[in-house]
């Protein structure tokens, strides 16, 4: 999916502009949820996001999206990960 695609996406959806979200080389962070829902686009790099659906990666040109207070966790590749974010409550 290409950025103008996800952004009209997002519109469509009643989701608000998208932030820029980077996550340094090697990273992770342990199970946790988030008081939103997120719909995001991944730019550059890779994200491995494990939850109750299992383990899927990420790459760019990626969307994934977590329903509100899903609980996931996070790893980011080699050279860490850069995507677009929008958090709808």
């Amino acid at each position: 999916m290409n950025k103008d695609r996800f952004l009209q996406e997002l519109s469509r959806l009643g989701y608000p502009d998208p932030v820029e979200v980077t996550q340094p080389p090697g990273g992770h962070l342990d199970s946790h949820t988030h008081p939103f829902a997120v719909r995001a686009l991944v730019v550059d790099g890779y994200i491995e996001i494990e939850s109750q659906d299992g383990l899927r990666k990420y790459e760019a040109g990626d969307m994934f999206e977590l329903a509100y207070e899903q609980s996931h966790s996070e790893a980011y590749g080699p050279t860490g990960v850069k995507y677009l974010a929008s958090r709808k409550k």
